[in-house]
């Protein structure tokens, strides 16, 4: 076998995985089951899932379901996704099941092993990163939480960007001079700043 891989086990068998890969076996089935487009998800769409992975290992250490160290270990791989590392580790197509169950399942992978060398011992990507979640609630979580990220963080800047150059480029046309329009004939002339909003 060549150093490129290494072997994996799930409850379907054995599976090569590229010897670098952060994620597993669900994730490397899921690679070559669904090899549609090439396309994979954002990286905004990764970081929503990794965050929404920090945020229920809080969450189940508070509840007192999951060992605060195994959550804080979690917690801080998540956060190093969400910083925009580690994004390369997401290969899944965009193209996949409808849950988006192989997305989830790649988070968990890769953030269980980031969490195994932190906490120094094994850290179970169902038993304790994906606990008490489903793909079904995940997923469409993602979709709306990196939606809103994007908007805040990327859409609503270059908005006001923009309003504050059409606001200065009409102080500066405020006395421009045109023909005035009226019932779809020429009028007399106006400027711009009495032009009616």
């Amino acid at each position: 076998m060549s150093d490129d891989f290494r072997i994996e086990q799930d409850s379907m068998g054995e599976l090569k995985v590229p010897a670098d890969a952060l994620y597993a076996a669900q994730t490397q089935r899921a690679v070559e089951n669904f090899p549609v487009s090439g396309l994979t998800l954002p990286p905004a769409f990764i970081r929503a899932v990794a965050l929404i992975k920090q945020c229920a290992a809080e969450v189940n250490a508070e509840l007192g379901v999951l060992e605060p160290a195994i959550a804080e270990a979690i917690g801080r791989a998540a956060g190093e996704i969400v910083a925009g590392h580690h994004l390369e580790q997401f290969p899944v197509d965009v193209f996949q099941t409808g849950s988006g169950t192989s997305t989830n399942m790649n988070a968990n992978e890769v953030i269980a092993t980031l969490a195994s060398r932190l906490a120094g011992r094994p850290v179970s990507a169902n038993d304790h990163v994906n606990m008490g979640q489903s793909s079904n609630d995940t997923i469409p979580t993602a979709i709306h939480l990196s939606a809103a990220i994007e908007c805040h963080e990327r859409l609503l800047p270059v908005l006001h960007t923009l309003a504050g150059t059409i606001e200065t480029k009409a102080r500066t046309l405020d006395d421009a001079v045109k023909t005035g329009r009226t019932h779809l004939m020429d009028a007399m002339p106006i400027t711009l700043g009495q032009e009616p909003a």
